[in-house]
């Protein structure tokens, strides 16, 4: 289920892209840059054939299968490693979507349309660009901060003899006061 949510969120994030873009094909390709917050935002047509910053120029298809890989990746470590953690999904559903958004601009115009111009960052942007921007600061986030969230609670560690009853109880989801082992001179182990 959780994975069908997150492609169908990467999808919406996908369709709203391509939507965006044919709007600029429509009104900016055609009657030139527009300025929309003065010198600070600018929507402008530019074409794409790298990837950032023009790097790698007429790759369709070497980027096609890194994109293809980075799904998979994504895919397996959903059903595979049971990542369900919130910022994870989140990084997931943005890199995904941005990612399908400029392929889908490779594989039917061989180039991605870009049109966001900020005059504080030279680099003339697009709307997936910005979804794998902050998709890729979320996944390092939820990797740094959030460790592994798969949902399983650790089992304590307990040292005692009767201690593979008391980790067995707990793992079963036992009472926490159960899981409790008595010391040999009568105090209660707080571990």
């Amino acid at each position: 289920m959780t994975l069908t949510i997150v492609l169908a969120a990467a999808a919406v994030i996908a369709g709203l892209d391509q939507l965006i873009k044919y709007f600029i094909l429509q009104t900016v390709a055609e009657s030139g840059p527009v300025k929309v917050l003065g010198d600070l935002l600018s929507f402008v047509y530019v074409e794409n054939r790298g990837v950032a910053f023009g790097m790698l120029q007429d790759h369709v298809w070497l980027f096609a299968v890194i994109t293809f890989v980075l799904i998979g990746i994504f895919i397996w470590l959903i059903i595979s490693k049971k990542m369900t953690g919130k910022l994870f999904l989140v990084s997931a559903m943005l890199m995904i979507g941005g990612g399908l958004g400029n392929l889908i601009d490779r594989l039917f115009r061989g180039f991605v349309v870009d049109y966001i111009s900020l005059s504080f960052f030279p680099p003339v942007c697009n709307f997936a660009d910005y979804c794998i921007t902050a998709g890729a600061i979320m996944f390092i986030a939820a990797l740094l901060f959030h460790g592994d969230k798969t949902g399983k609670k650790p089992v304590p560690a307990v040292n005692t003899e009767n201690g593979a009853d008391a980790a067995a109880q707990a793992a079963e989801g036992g009472d926490d006061d159960k899981a409790k082992q008595e010391e040999p001179d009568g105090e209660e182990n707080a571990d």
